[in-house]
């Protein structure tokens, strides 16, 4: 039987994450040490543990068919890949930043300096773009040292909570993109590979609906029915069950994780009481 052949990060915070989704997707995989591929139990794919930068050239070349990475590393290695959907985790942000004493007044500070980074394709890009000559010094490894060295005027590189940043007397002053982990694909799969994937999809997107959202549960006087509808609409409109108070019915809807706190204030306002929220496992639009 064929198989789907899902590369993704053989090592680090992105691997954990990635084999995270499969497995709540109900894909169940081997335990132990890692090889460099091992087949699911119950699902027809292989995964493939590679370097994240390797996976757009292989996904490129055939030798997986999909692969889970970061939106940075697409954009950075320009490879002939199809990018199916984002993930919703593996967040951050790519950004220049300068020593923190320099002033900062715009954009066109960065002209005829030297920039160190580890993505130059993207840093060029962005210049390019904005008409701005710069110098790109391309490294691998601590960029965030290269202007305490003197190796350069400024940064380009990922930033999560900004913290190492300040570790190197560097301040961020503009965000170039912001990246998250995304699933490619080889533009030119077979239809059955196309047919695991599309099932694949199904369900990481339901296990992301699930994340995203929250199942509320209420109780609520007959009489502020209407307006509390207004307010949880759900996925079409709340579902509403009798109690056994005649003058009062229960609520019961989905809201946005970020969001329910704002209609909870509104719902306690309207007369709602008993208000639950409990997370969803899954969620099937």
């Amino acid at each position: 039987m064929s198989k789907l052949k899902i590369a993704i990060q053989k090592s680090g915070r992105l691997s954990e994450k990635s084999l995270d989704l499969l497995k709540e997707c109900g894909i169940k995989l081997p335990n132990g040490d890692r090889k460099l591929k091992t087949e699911a139990k119950n699902f027809p794919i292989e995964i493939l543990y590679l370097r994240d930068d390797d996976i757009p050239q292989y996904v490129e070349q055939g030798v997986a068919d999909v692969g889970i990475l970061g939106e940075n590393e697409v954009h950075e290695k320009g490879k002939n890949v199809l990018q199916i959907k984002k993930l919703g985790f593996a967040n951050c942000k790519l950004a220049l930043a300068i020593p923190k004493d320099e002033e900062y007044n715009g954009i066109n500070w960065f002209e005829n300096k030297k920039i160190a980074t580890s993505y130059p394709k993207i840093l060029e890009k962005f210049f390019k773009e904005k008409a701005i000559a710069v110098e790109v010094e391309e490294i691998s490894g601590s960029v965030e040292i290269a202007t305490g060295i003197g190796l350069a005027n400024a940064i380009f590189d990922i930033v999560s909570t900004g913290s190492t940043l300040i570790m190197n007397g560097l301040k961020e002053v503009e965000v170039v993109m912001k990246s998250e982990a995304v699933l490619i694909a080889n533009p030119n799969l077979n239809n059955l590979k196309k047919e695991i994937l599309n099932q694949l999809i199904f369900r990481i997107t339901a296990v992301r609906n699930a994340s995203e959202n929250k199942y509320i549960l209420l109780n609520a006087p007959n009489s502020a029915i209407d307006q509390i509808s207004k307010v949880l609409p759900g996925m079409k409109s709340p579902t509403i069950l009798p109690l056994a108070d005649k003058s009062w019915s229960s609520l019961h809807s989905v809201v946005k994780e970020d969001e329910f706190w704002d209609i909870i204030g509104q719902l306690k306002e309207l007369g709602a009481q008993g208000i639950l929220v409990v997370p969803i496992e899954k969620m099937i639009i």
